[in-house]
This record gives C-alpha cells, sequence and structure tokens, in this order.
C-alpha cells in the first residue's frame, strides 16, 4: 500500500479569488459552473436510471 492510497482521492480545492475579476469575467464564469452543474446532475441522472434498471433485472 502506497501512501497516496491513504490520501482523499476527492480533494476540496481552495475557492478561487474573484476579487480581481471583471463583471464579465464572473458572469462567464457562473454560466461555465452552471453548465457543469448540469453535466454533472445528467451524469447522475444516467446512473441512477442504469442502476434501477440492474435492481430490476436481478429482482426477477
Amino acid at each position: 500500500m502506497e501512501f497516496e492510497d491513504l490520501e482523499p482521492k476527492n480533494k476540496l480545492r481552495k475557492p478561487t479569488d474573484l476579487s480581481n475579476w471583471n463583471i464579465e469575467d464572473l458572469e462567464a464564469y457562473i454560466e461555465n459552473m452552471r453548465q457543469e452543474i448540469a453535466r454533472a446532475e445528467a451524469m447522475i441522472s444516467e446512473k441512477r436510471s442504469i442502476s434501477s434498471a440492474a435492481e430490476s433485472l436481478f429482482k426477477k
């Protein structure tokens, strides 16, 4: 076992310093984050659908 195996895989990142960003960059950043959230939600939905299908297959 390596030392790296003991480290958490999903480390929290430091928040980005937004204080020097202009309004247009902040708006673009927000839009990019919304798109990323939508992408993650779609993946969650897909994985739940696959999990549900597998559960129903093995319950029969």
